[in-house]
């Protein structure tokens, strides 16, 4: 059974710093695309950021030249370092990947992290 474990949500001010962690655990074979989606209250979950296998990355419109996502292959880690936050960032973020496994490839969901942006 492969899991994703999102680490690192939390509360901080306007203009704060935080970093998401999100590790793939079980049996997995290889790993394709990683990214980070965020649902707001009353909001469709949206895009924030997806890195290849190769490192190509993608942002959302909303998030680019704040947040960075990378992520470490050998660890089977995909990161996300937000900077200078803003209210309107606050949500829960989740994190996503295509594993290929024992059952083939599959689509993984993590069960979220909180992200507060208040003063």
């Amino acid at each position: 059974q492969v899991q994703l474990v999102e680490s690192g949500g939390g509360r901080v001010q306007p203009g704060g710093s935080l970093r998401l962690s999100c590790a793939a655990s079980g049996s997995i074979f290889s790993i394709n695309g990683m990214g980070w989606y965020r649902q707001a209250p009353v909001k469709q979950r949206e895009l924030v950021a997806a890195i290849t296998s190769d490192g190509v990355t993608n942002y959302g419109n909303s998030v680019k030249g704040r947040f960075t996502i990378s992520r470490d292959n050998a660890k089977n880690t995909v990161y996300l370092q937000m900077n200078s936050l803003k209210p309107e960032d606050t949500a829960v973020y989740y994190c996503n990947a295509n594993l290929h496994g024992y059952a083939g490839w599959i689509n993984s969901w993590g069960q979220g992290t909180q992200v507060t942006v208040s003063s």
